[in-house]
């Protein structure tokens, strides 16, 4: 089973953020890629499949995240192995994966609040991405805002892109 975590982003980096201005050595990138297994498999994953047609066992993902120096915030996300020329939703979500898909919990929200108005890709980090012929995509979001810590814990694939759908997929990342 392949597990990759990474990250530059503690101590003293973190002290530098402010004073090293742009585009210095201020900024953090962590990184966490896995391939797909089912709940209660063999081996652990931090990739969870609750779709098989959608994303088989062993469909690969990457997610990173960029904290610039100022606070700003990139999510990119990259898949292998999805079902060609699906459009997949993609959000990330409160709470880590579980064998429930609905162990994740809601969208993390910049600012949380219950008005319909707010749930976006304006204050939410929305992934969308529709699987190319050989079941390959990414996406991309970038926000002006960095994640509170321990309130944004995965990213979780829906079987239709938007704000809402059956969880299909759902990959553990330490976003805070």
């Amino acid at each position: 089973m392949e597990t990759m975590l990474a990250g530059m982003c503690a101590g003293a980096v973190a002290a530098a953020l402010f004073a090293s201005g742009p585009g210095g050595a201020g900024s953090c990138v962590h990184r966490t890629e896995a391939r797909f297994a089912p709940p209660g498999a063999a081996e652990r994953s931090p990739a969870l499949t609750y779709d098989r047609g959608l994303v088989p066992p062993g469909a690969w993902i990457e997610v990173r995240r960029h904290t610039a120096w100022d606070g700003a915030t990139t999510v990119r996300l990259r898949v292998t192995g999805m079902r060609p020329g699906h459009a997949y939703g993609v959000h990330v979500h409160a709470r880590p994966c579980g064998a429930d898909p609905q162990a994740a919990g809601g969208h993390y929200q910049h600012r949380p609040s219950d008005d319909p108005h707010e749930v976006g890709p304006h204050n939410e980090v929305w992934l969308d991405f529709t699987a190319d012929r050989h079941g390959r995509g990414a996406a991309s979001a970038r926000h002006p805002w960095g994640f509170r810590r321990g309130e944004a814990s995965s990213v979780v694939l829906h079987d239709v892109p938007g704000g809402a759908g059956a969880r299909v997929a759902c990959l553990t990342v330490p976003f805070g």
